[in-house]
């Protein structure tokens, strides 16, 4: 939903307009070459694409961002993942920011307490976490206070440890960057992304938690 004063722009390949942040900008670059501006503040006019893998894929192949930049433009064969790449490094660069500031933690009984105490204001769950050890945990908010576009391994590199399951934001300056971060991320990796199998997720969880007592022990 737009909130007053966010601004919008229209995707290229989907010609629905909607607010920025559900969208990726692209500019073309000096050599004529598409290039993600993720940040939002490359030189050029933008081309806007939906957070959206199917979107993103379309406008490499179909001739989009040529058509939208009225020139002849340089796709890079593997856009879509370059993009899903460079979003995750940037969630997980954030949540590490969240953790040094004092304001992330992992863990089923620290996130657990940080949840009960109110001070929780998102929630972020390995996407190949058991489906059983996920739902013992509740997000503080509505959908948008639940993070879960991440693998284990990824979100472990958010807190130096090898797999992390379970981990949860305070408030804070961070929290809002790494939501809507969170959630083009998710546009992008869809709503099955990670999904293991029953047993397999259990061997992840068990695997995460042991790692995580065992390091609890010698610390």
């Amino acid at each position: 939903m737009k909130t007053r004063g966010e601004p919008e722009r229209r995707c290229i390949v989907t010609r629905e307009v909607q607010p920025k942040g559900g969208l990726i900008r692209f500019v073309v670059g000096p050599d004529g070459a598409i290039v993600p501006d993720l940040a939002g503040k490359l030189p050029g006019r933008g081309l806007w694409v939906a957070a959206d893998a199917e979107a993103l894929a379309k406008a490499a192949a179909k001739g989009h961002f040529a058509r939208a930049a009225k020139q002849a433009v340089k796709v890079a064969p593997d856009l879509v993942r370059q993009v899903e790449e460079r979003l995750a490094r940037q969630v997980v660069d954030l949540i590490a920011m969240a953790r040094k500031a004092g304001l992330a933690l992992a863990g089923m009984e620290k996130t657990k307490a940080a949840l009960v105490s109110g001070q929780a204001v998102l929630l972020i769950q390995a996407a190949d976490g058991s489906v059983r050890g996920r739902s013992a945990l509740r997000p503080p908010g509505d959908a948008s206070s639940l993070v879960s576009c991440l693998l284990g391994r990824e979100l472990g590199l958010a807190f130096a440890r090898d797999s992390v399951i379970h981990a949860a934001v305070l408030a804070g300056g961070l929290a809002e960057r790494i939501r809507d971060e969170a959630q083009r991320l998710a546009g992008l990796r869809g709503k099955d992304f990670g999904a293991p199998s029953e047993d397999a997720a259990g061997d992840v969880e068990a695997a995460g938690e042991g790692l995580r007592a065992e390091r609890q022990t010698t610390e």
